[in-house]
């Protein structure tokens, strides 16, 4: 059996913070705002496999209200969903992940993404994409105030031992 989860995530900008995009560190003027380190990427990730699993999204799993994640690394959440995954024996298949940002430009860091998350996620990088695009200076993003994810990803459920 095959399911489908569908991601989406988006913060604003605010100086003073790191940027970090699928737990890389990309240098920028400001990072994004939130509870957690805020990475969009992960965000999105992490709920296109709750999705998928049909275990609602982050917010439910990881409140902003909770201080216990306060400042908390998206990776760290990444790996409890992915347990999550785990204990429903499910598997990822491949991810599809698109970047909304006016700026900074993110190509030239897409290897070093599309590696962390594949090892992140226990799959070989070639079942990982990772894109993003402009809004065409369009919108509050394209006016460089934040920037938003979705995420595409498919499961298997594995047959019972």
């Amino acid at each position: 059996m095959f399911r489908i989860g569908h991601g989406v995530d988006v913060h604003r900008f605010q100086r003073g913070r790191k940027l970090i995009l699928g737990g890389v560190e990309i240098p920028h003027r400001a990072g994004l705002a939130g509870h957690s380190d805020a990475d969009v990427l992960l965000h999105a990730l992490m709920n296109a496999l709750l999705g998928a699993m049909g275990k609602g999204d982050i917010g439910s799993h990881f409140p902003d209200t909770d201080p216990r994640y306060k400042g908390i690394s998206s990776e760290l959440l990444t790996k409890r969903v992915l347990k999550m995954l785990n204990q429903g024996r499910f598997r990822v298949v491949n991810a599809d992940i698109t970047l909304l940002a006016q700026r900074p430009r993110l190509a030239p860091f897409f290897g070093r993404i599309r590696q962390r998350v594949a090892r992140l996620l226990g799959v070989p990088v070639g079942r990982l994409n990772v894109k993003a695009a402009t809004t065409e200076q369009l919108g509050w993003i394209g006016k460089g105030h934040g920037m938003s994810a979705t995420a595409v990803v498919l499961l298997e459920k594995l047959a019972k031992r």
